[in-house]
């Protein structure tokens, strides 16, 4: 069969390439066209455009719409001339919807791998997803019941991020080779982890390294991000005792004794590595002001929201070095408040199901599809 699927960041690239791979296990005829990345393409299939022409955010979104519009375009043309057997969205759900409402005008099943956030922010998007998606995924276990008391019988198989944590502990890199692969101290490491986008980078990182300049017992280090340019780490880092390390985060933050992180996929991830955190989050101050008038949540850290309770403190936009600076301290200095977040990390582990379930979601894919062709 014919897979076209359509993923706009680095964690879409990510989920798309497990799921591609599980895909061509349970149909040995796949074929995939696609919008994504590196991961992907390695997978098989052809690549149309690569999620860095393509991952806008905020304001960005405004200054950028000529491209958008004419990626929109694009891949509506590509749609209809290669006729896939099904459409699978990754997340993206700017870009996605729309896509959606191609697809189903023209009679393109559409499959919703990782829904829009709608429990978050533009709930409205919940009608558009009954109407124009025939087989909507959720990756937390909580999404289920939301979407059900929206109509929607949603499928869980599990969180997608277990399988590529689970590829990655088998690897088992330790601290001392994590150490001298990428040429760094033999002392303890804080990983500063800033998002992949470049706009969250250059508001947080500066933060973060102001914050955290006098641990003079850690070695600080950055996740670098491959779609963003060196300079901009280097102009921000400058002389400062700081090193970056690239495509190398979940090294990083395994072999790291605490982590701070920008909120998003990171924080979760963080919190399956087992590795203590605090996570924080700026935005541009006319997307703060707004998101604090549309945005109705008790937290923002996926953490936070799969236990709907405090795990780990989250920091937004005002007094970020401080508040930074004031937590690194606690989880330094308290063994007992560290204990209670790893404690709490199991729980999560447990709540997002046992890995492989890219397998179950794709086998589940498979057999929907042989059932309607």
């Amino acid at each position: 069969m014919k897979y076209y699927l359509i993923a706009g960041e680095a964690s879409g690239d990510l989920h798309g390439s497990n799921l591609m791979k599980a895909l061509t296990k349970k149909d040995p005829d796949a074929t995939f066209r696609f919008y994504g990345g590196n991961l992907m393409q390695s997978v098989g299939g052809k690549l149309i455009k690569h999620y860095k022409e393509m991952a806008y955010m905020g304001l960005d979104v405004i200054f950028h719409l000529p491209a958008i519009l004419k990626n929109m375009h694009n891949c509506k043309a590509d749609l209809l001339s290669w006729k896939p057997d099904v459409l699978i969205l990754i997340d993206y759900p700017g870009f996605n919807m729309r896509m959606a409402e191609f697809a189903h005008q023209h009679s393109i099943k559409v499959f919703y791998y990782i829904s829009p956030k709608v429990w978050a922010w533009k709930e409205g998007r919940v009608k558009q997803l009954k109407k124009l998606v025939d087989t909507l995924y959720v990756i937390f276990p909580f999404e289920v019941e939301y979407f059900r008391k929206h109509s929607i019988e949603s499928i869980y198989f599990g969180n997608p991020l277990n399988d590529s944590i689970d590829d990655f502990t088998k690897l088992n890199i330790d601290f001392e080779t994590f150490v001298q692969q990428n040429t760094l101290e033999p002392k303890p490491i804080i990983a500063l982890v800033p998002g992949s986008r470049l706009g969250e980078v250059t508001r947080i990182l500066p933060d973060m390294v102001k914050a955290l300049e006098d641990q003079s017992g850690y070695q600080l280090v950055v996740a670098g991000a491959p779609a963003i340019p060196h300079d901009i780490y280097n102009n921000i880092i400058k002389a400062g005792n700081v090193k970056v390390v690239y495509n190398q985060t979940y090294s990083l933050i395994a072999n790291a004794s605490l982590a701070v992180v920008t909120s998003g996929t990171a924080t979760l991830e963080t919190a399956l590595l087992k590795t203590p955190q605090v996570v924080v989050f700026k935005t541009n101050f006319l997307a703060f002001l707004i998101g604090r008038v549309v945005i109705k949540l008790k937290y923002f850290s996926l953490v936070n929201l799969i236990m709907n309770q405090m795990v780990v403190k989250e920091f937004l936009q005002l007094n970020l070095v401080k508040q930074m600076r004031n937590e690194v301290n606690a989880i330094i200095n308290n063994e007992s408040y560290r204990h209670q977040m790893l404690t709490n990390y199991d729980t999560i582990e447990k709540m997002l199901g046992k890995p492989g379930v890219a397998d179950r979601i794709a086998n589940h894919m498979v057999q929907l599809l042989k059932k309607t062709n």
